[in-house]
């Protein structure tokens, strides 16, 4: 097999979103080529309940798929077709705006004041971005832990470990979404489509990315891999956890107005003005 060797690195950056939301962006829509199918990555981890309280409140979202990843505290969230939650530690939320949606997420934070997780865009084909929305709330106890030689554990959100398949399917991108960790001085090996964008967004502890890189990367780096058939990682003193994503590119045009992603601007320019006159919501 041909390991994937590491194509860029760089650090999430402090970013301010919602209603004065205090997080670390670790890519946008500055980067949405080199990242298709997915458009953002949020770290919105902290200890401060002032940088997080004011949370999000009612927006629009439109074209896109909205991945939630709760690994402390909780998310109140509620939207324009009657739906109401709340997302807690392990859980995670994957929502379709398709044709549109409203909705507002409020994070709350546990009872030591702190909020961790991690929300993540996926862009959705031209041919679905005007589907029908639907959620998708996986409580932590439906995700698998999948527990290797050499104490490597792997949440299975979305994709498959060996012969263990995460909760979340029928996603028109092919996505695998895992959480994993790797012990003190472990190593970690796992398949890859070719063609799939492939990144790893590391949480805690210290790990080198390739078979060849001697260099150790450690929290809010995030590695983009370049081509190969599998990822390799090799973990320090400390163990190194990480989420390891991949997808299907679309290699369509991209048209991004804050929450709202379209192919063309008119599109974009349209669901705008629907938002404004009250017909954003298109399916009930």
């Amino acid at each position: 097999m041909t390991t994937r060797k590491i194509k860029r690195v760089t650090t999430s950056v402090p970013t301010l979103e919602g209603a004065g939301v205090h997080l670390h962006r670790a890519f946008a829509n500055q980067d949405v080529q080199l990242f298709d199918p997915f458009l953002l990555l949020d770290d919105f981890r902290s200890d401060t309940p002032e940088h997080y309280l004011k949370g999000f409140p009612w927006h629009p979202h439109r074209g896109i798929e909205t991945i939630t990843y709760v690994l402390k505290g909780d998310v109140e969230h509620g939207d324009s077709l009657g739906n109401k939650g709340d997302i807690s530690c392990g859980d995670v939320q994957w929502m379709t705006a398709g044709s549109g949606i409203i909705h507002q997420e409020m994070p709350k934070g546990d009872k030591d004041g702190k909020m961790e997780g991690f929300q993540l865009w996926a862009n959705l084909p031209a041919a679905d971005k005007m589907m029908h929305p639907r959620y998708r709330d996986i409580k932590a106890a439906q995700i698998p832990t999948v527990r290797l030689d050499g104490g490597v554990e792997i949440k299975v959100i979305c994709g498959r470990v060996g012969e263990v398949s995460g909760p979340v399917t029928d996603v028109m991108i092919e996505p695998e979404y895992l959480d994993v960790w790797v012990p003190a001085n472990g190593s970690f090996r796992h398949p890859v489509p070719e063609h799939h964008t492939g990144f790893a967004y590391i949480h805690a502890g210290q790990g080198r990315f390739d078979d060849e890189t001697e260099r150790w990367l450690g929290n809010r780096s995030l590695v983009l891999f370049d081509r190969g058939d599998q990822v390799v990682v090799s973990a320090g003193a400390e163990g190194v956890r990480f989420l390891l994503i991949s997808g299907k590119p679309l290699e369509e045009p991209i048209a991004w107005g804050g929450p709202i992603v379209m192919n063309t601007r008119e599109e974009l320019q349209l669901a705008f003005d629907e938002y404004q006159n009250g017909t954003f919501i298109k399916h009930k």
